[in-house]
């Protein structure tokens, strides 16, 4: 039975959870995830469990923080002047906003806490700093 190696192209079907069992992502009634191994089109964690397994496998595998989409950095929260946000954004803890930086690559900016005068935002991935659990089942070589 063929097994996947890098420059394979396959479907996986997958749910990833955090370690209190919440499922933050998931292809479940969905068509499955098409992915080229070796391509960098996900975590390399995930992408070297997939290696190997051939059609009809399933496999878990935990991914530390640091391995997945990184520690929380401080240096990434961010307070600024509430008038520097447009009056037609509506504020909401846990909102995400999008802005560029300053060679023009798109930020998605998290909303941690807002009043009349600042808005504290948080440029860190929103599931950095989390051990994430993905379930991977190899469905077919596309």
């Amino acid at each position: 039975m063929k097994q996947a190696t890098a420059g394979d192209t396959v479907r996986v079907h997958y749910t990833g959870t955090l370690d209190n069992g919440t499922t933050f992502d998931t292809s479940a009634d969905k068509d499955p995830m098409e992915v080229t191994l070796g391509s960098g089109q996900i975590l390399p964690g995930v992408e070297n469990a997939i290696l190997g397994m051939t059609e009809g496998d399933s496999k878990t595998v935990t991914l530390e923080a640091e391995n997945a989409f990184g520690v929380h950095n401080p240096d990434l929260i961010q307070h600024v002047e509430r008038a520097r946000i447009p009056d037609e954004i509506d504020l909401e803890i846990g909102a995400v906003l999008q802005a560029t930086d300053e060679t023009g690559n798109p930020l998605h900016l998290t909303v941690v806490e807002f009043d009349d005068q600042a808005v504290k935002l948080d440029a860190n991935h929103p599931l950095a700093g989390r051990d994430l659990t993905f379930e991977l089942t190899l469905v077919e070589f596309a």
